[in-house]
C-alpha cells in the first residue's frame, strides 16, 4: 500500500497525523511534488464555504471550525487548526497557488445529530477518535496504531517513536543541519500506508461505529472530486482512513449505508482556539501533549535546539533567573549529549527539560512547571476575520469589546475597574451582563488593597468554548443588554425560591438593567411576601442591603428595592425569636450565620438614612433621594437581640452571640455583660450548654478578637475561670471540644498573656491614695509607673501633631 492507489495512479492519498508538524511539513512537500487540480482535506462539507476567510490578513492559528445546531447551540463540535496541522498547511497551499479545496468528511448535519449531548461543547468533537492516530478496535479491542507500531520498533513509548520517526527527522524535509533527509516527498506516506494497511487487517476495520459511515461519506465525496477535477487530486486525512479510502467500493453500497441517517439543521463558522485548548489536559480528545514545542518545531528554520533554549533563556530572564549565554550553550550540549546516548535523531523535550533542569535551574525542577505553562504548551489565542459567519449577539459583543478596549485573551489577567470612570462602569456592566447569559469571560475577584464599592477586580480569560455559549445566549436577544433583560425577566417569573429572585435583584443591579428589575422587584416582594423559613429571610437580606448600596454607587433608583429590605428586615425581627427555640447544636450553628449576617445587614441598611454621597461619577446626575425608613431600625434589632440574650429556651450559643453583638453595639448598661454572663455560667446552667454560650460570646465571627476582650476586662475572665475550675469531672470532656475550638482561633500572643493572668491569679496590689487611677492594669503588671509613661508624650505630640496646650492635655491624662 502507498501514499496512491493500488492500480499506482491518482489520486494521492496523504495520510497524517493531525496536529503533527512533521506530517504537516510532509503534506506541504508532497504538494509542492505533485502540483493537484484540487485538495480534499477530512472535515465537515458545510466549511466549503468558509475556506476563502482561511486566506484573509484577519484569520491566525490556532482557530477551529464551529458546528451547532441552529435550534439547540448547545450541541456543537469543533475542528480546531493549528499552524502545524497537516489540515492548515493544505488548506493554506491550496489558497496560496488559486486550488479548489473540499471538505469530505460526514457533514456536521449528521454528526450533530448522531452525537450524544453531555454538556460539555467540543469533547465530543465528530472524528476526534482517529486524529492522534488512534482508533478503536472491533468489538471490546481498542487498539492504538501508533503504540502498535511503536511496540514493533521496540519502543515502550508512543509518542517518543513518533518523535523520533517523523517529528524529529523533517519528515519530507531537511534535518536540523539542512542536509535532506528524503528523496521522495511521497515515502512517508508510502510507508505509512502500509503500516496502516497491516494494522486493520490484523485488528480489523470496526474503529470507532462512526468510522464506516465517515469512510463511506469520504469515498464519495473522493468521487464526486475526481468526477469534477479528474484523477489528479490529493486527499489530506488520519492516516487510519488511508487504507479504506483505496479499498474499492461500489456507489451503491457507500450510499446503503448512510441512508437513513438522522439529519439536524447545523450552523458554521470559524472561531479562535488556544494552544491550551490544544493540549491533553484540557479534555479535547484530539490534543496534544506539547502544543508550544511542536510550533516551535514547524516554524524553526533550523536549529529548534539552540533556538528553543535560548526562548526559555529569555523565559527565565524576565522571572529574574540569573541565566547567560553560557547557560544556553552548555545546555545545548548537553541536550545534544543525552539524544545521542539514547540513540535519538533529535534531543525532545525530555532531553531538554533534563538539560534545562541542570544547567539553567540548579538541579531543581523550580523552572519546570515555568516553562511548561509558557513554552511547551503556550498561552496562544487565534485570531478570525471580522466577517466570519457569527450571530448577532456575537457581533454587539465583538463591537462592546472594542469600545471598551476589553480585547480577549488566552492567558488569565486581572482587570481593576474604577466605577467612577465612564470606561470602566461600562466594562463592569458588560462582565456582570456576560455573567448574567452563562458566559464567564469575567470572574470577580478580591480587590487588593481596597474594600470601597467604587472598584472591582475580575479575572478575565477568553475560553473557546464561550463562542458556544454566546451561540447559546443568542436566543435572548440580539445585543447583549437586550438578551441580559429578556433572561433576567423570564428567569424572575420562573424563579420558586426567594434566594434565587434576590440574587437576581443583585445581579440586575450590577448589571444595571433598568427594564428587568420592575418585574424582578415584583416576584421579590411576592416571594418575600409567601416565604415563612426565617432562615430564608435572613440570608436573603444580606444581598439585597448590598444590592442597595450598589444602587446607590451606579447611581441607579434602588427605592423600591431598599423598601423590600426594610420590610424583609422587619420579618426577621419578627420571626427571629421563635425561630430560636428548640435548636439541636447543628440548627443552633446555622442560625448563628444568619444572626451575624442580619446584623452586618441591619447596620448597612441604617447607614442609608444618612448615606454618603458619591464622589462626583458619569451617573450621579441620575440619582433620586432615598426612600424613607423607619429611624429606629437599629434600635429594634437591638430589642431582639436583647430577648434574645435574656431567654433561657434559647441556645447558649445564640444567647451568647446576641450578648456579644450587643456589647460590641455598646447597647449594655455597665455590667450588663457581666451579668449575663454570670447567668449563663450558674451552676445551674448544663455544663455543655454554658461552653455554647462561651463560644457564642468569644468566639469567631465579624466582633473581633474574643480573646483581647478577655485580656481588657479581668471581671469577665475571672467569671469565666471560676466556671471552668467549677465544671465537674464527669462534664469536662463534652465542653473540652467546643472551649478548644474557641480559644484555638486566637493568635498564640493572646493565649500566651491570657495563661499568664490565669496562672498570676487576681491582684490585690492597694491603689496609690494619691493617685486612685494606679490599679492594676491586666495583662501591663502590677501599678502604673508615671514617669516611664510621661516620657512617651513628647513622641505622641508630634505623631497627633498636638502643641502645647494639647501637651499638656496629655500630661494632665497620663497624670
Amino acid at each position: 500500500m502507498s501514499g496512491r492507489p493500488a492500480d499506482g495512479h491518482r489520486p494521492v492519498l496523504l495520510g497524517v497525523r493531525h496536529h503533527g508538524p512533521g506530517s504537516a511539513r510532509a503534506v506541504r512537500a508532497a504538494l509542492e511534488r505533485c502540483a493537484p487540480a484540487a485538495v480534499l482535506i477530512e472535515g465537515p462539507p458545510e466549511a466549503d464555504a468558509l475556506v476563502p476567510l482561511a486566506g484573509r490578513d484577519g484569520m491566525r492559528p490556532p482557530v477551529a471550525l464551529l458546528a451547532h445546531v441552529e435550534d439547540d447551540p448547545g450541541r456543537a463540535a469543533f475542528w480546531p487548526l493549528a499552524e502545524f496541522s497537516p489540515e492548515w498547511v493544505a488548506l493554506r497551499w491550496a489558497l496560496e497557488h488559486d486550488v479548489p479545496v473540499r471538505f469530505i468528511d460526514l457533514p456536521a448535519a449528521h454528526s450533530l445529530a448522531m452525537t450524544q449531548d453531555d454538556g460539555t461543547p467540543g469533547e465530543q468533537t465528530p472524528g476526534e477518535d482517529t486524529p492522534d492516530g488512534a482508533a478503536p478496535g472491533p468489538a471490546d479491542v481498542r487498539v492504538d496504531p501508533i503504540r502498535a507500531l511503536a511496540e514493533t520498533a521496540g519502543y515502550d513509548d508512543p509518542e517518543r517513536w513518533w518523535e523520533d520517526v517523523i517529528e524529529h527527522r523533517g519528515a519530507g524535509g531537511t534535518t536540523t543541519g539542512g542536509a535532506p533527509t528524503e528523496t521522495d516527498p511521497l515515502a512517508p506516506f508510502t510507508a505509512l500506508a502500509e503500516a496502516m494497511a497491516a494494522l486493520r487487517e490484523a485488528y480489523g476495520d470496526g474503529g470507532h461505529h462512526h468510522d464506516p459511515l465517515r469512510e463511506a461519506h469520504m469515498r464519495l465525496r473522493l468521487r464526486a472530486a475526481r468526477k469534477e477535477f479528474g484523477d489528479d487530486v490529493a486527499v489530506v486525512c488520519g492516516a487510519w482512513h488511508v487504507p479504506a479510502l483505496a479499498h474499492r467500493t461500489t456507489v451503491a453500497a457507500d450510499r446503503q449505508l448512510l441512508k437513513g441517517l438522522p439529519k439536524a439543521k447545523a450552523a458554521m463558522t470559524w472561531v479562535p482556539w488556544t494552544h491550551r485548548r490544544l493540549s491533553r489536559h484540557s479534555g479535547y480528545g484530539a490534543g496534544i501533549a506539547s502544543p508550544g514545542w511542536y510550533g516551535h518545531l514547524f516554524s524553526a528554520p533550523d536549529r529548534p535546539v539552540e533556538r528553543w533554549l535560548t526562548k526559555v533563556a529569555g523565559v527565565l530572564r524576565e522571572e529574574d533567573y540569573a541565566v547567560s549565554s553560557a547557560h544556553v550553550i552548555e545546555a545545548v550540549r548537553l541536550a545534544e549529549g543525552l539524544a545521542t546516548v539514547r540513540g535519538r535523531p533529535l534531543a525532545g523535550l525530555t532531553e531538554l527539560d533534563d538539560a534545562i533542569r541542570a544547567v539553567m535551574g540548579d538541579g531543581t525542577d523550580a523552572p519546570s512547571s515555568l516553562i511548561h505553562d509558557r513554552l511547551v504548551v503556550g498561552e496562544v489565542l487565534g485570531q478570525v476575520p471580522d466577517d466570519a459567519p457569527a450571530v448577532p449577539l456575537q457581533r454587539d459583543l465583538t463591537r462592546s469589546q472594542r469600545t471598551l478596549r476589553l480585547k480577549p485573551e488566552a492567558l488569565e489577567r486581572e482587570r481593576e475597574l474604577d466605577l467612577r470612570k465612564d470606561t470602566d462602569a461600562a466594562r463592569s456592566r458588560l462582565l456582570h451582563r456576560l455573567r448574567l447569559l452563562g458566559i464567564p469571560w469575567g470572574e470577580p475577584a478580591h480587590s487588593r488593597g481596597s474594600t470601597g464599592t467604587f472598584r472591582e477586580t475580575w479575572r478575565l480569560r477568553w475560553e473557546p468554548e464561550l463562542a458556544v455559549r454566546v451561540a447559546e445566549a443568542g436566543i435572548w436577544g440580539t445585543t447583549v443588554h437586550a438578551a441580559a433583560t429578556a433572561k433576567a425577566t423570564t428567569e424572575a417569573i420562573g424563579a420558586t425560591s426567594l434566594a434565587e429572585v434576590t440574587a437576581l435583584a443583585e445581579h440586575c443591579l450590577l448589571a444595571e438593567l433598568p427594564d428587568a428589575l420592575p418585574v424582578v422587584m415584583r416576584a421579590l416582594a411576592d416571594r418575600a411576601a409567601l416565604d415563612t423559613d426565617v432562615g430564608h429571610l435572613a440570608q436573603a437580606l444580606p444581598a439585597l442591603v448590598r444590592s442597595v448600596r450598589y444602587g446607590d454607587v451606579r447611581g441607579t433608583d434602588a427605592t423600591a428595592l431598599r423598601d423590600v429590605a426594610t420590610g424583609l428586615a422587619e420579618r426577621v425581627f419578627v420571626g427571629l425569636p421563635p425561630a430560636c427555640l428548640g435548636l439541636d447544636a447543628d440548627g443552633a450553628a446555622d442560625l448563628r450565620g444568619h444572626l451575624d449576617a442580619t446584623h452586618r445587614a441591619v447596620a448597612l441598611l441604617a447607614q442609608e438614612e444618612h448615606p454618603p454621597q458619591p464622589p462626583a461619577g458619569p451617573h450621579t446626575a441620575h440619582r433620586t433621594g432615598p426612600a424613607a425608613r423607619p429611624a429606629d431600625l437599629r434600635a429594634r434589632w437591638a430589642t431582639v437581640l436583647r430577648s434574645l440574650s435574656e431567654r433561657d429556651t434559647v441556645p447558649g450559643l445564640l444567647r451568647g452571640r446576641a450578648t456579644r453583638l450587643l456589647l460590641d453595639e455598646g447597647a449594655l448598661a455597665d455590667g450588663g455583660a457581666e451579668r449575663l454572663m454570670g447567668l449563663a455560667l450558674s451552676p445551674g446552667t448544663a455544663p455543655t450548654d454554658a461552653a455554647g454560650w462561651i463560644e457564642g460570646f468569644l468566639g469567631g465571627g465579624d466582633s473581633g478578637d474574643g480573646g483581647m476582650l478577655l485580656v481588657h476586662d479581668a471581671r469577665l475572665l475571672a467569671l469565666l475561670d471560676g466556671w471552668l475550675t467549677g465544671v465537674p469531672d464527669t462534664a469536662f470532656t463534652d465542653v473540652l471540644p467546643l472551649l478548644r475550638r474557641t480559644f484555638a482561633a486566637y493568635e498564640a500572643g493572646v493565649r500566651r498573656t491570657l495563661g499568664e493572668l490565669v496562672r498570676r491569679g487576681p491582684t490585690t496590689t492597694a491603689a496609690d491614695p494619691a493617685h486612685p487611677a494606679d490599679t492594676d492594669a491586666p495583662g501591663f503588671g502590677p501599678g502604673l509607673d508615671r514617669d516611664r509613661a510621661a516620657a512617651v508624650l513628647p513622641t505622641l505630640r508630634l505623631l497627633l501633631g498636638l502643641g502645647q496646650h494639647g501637651f499638656d492635655d496629655l500630661t494632665e491624662v497620663a497624670s
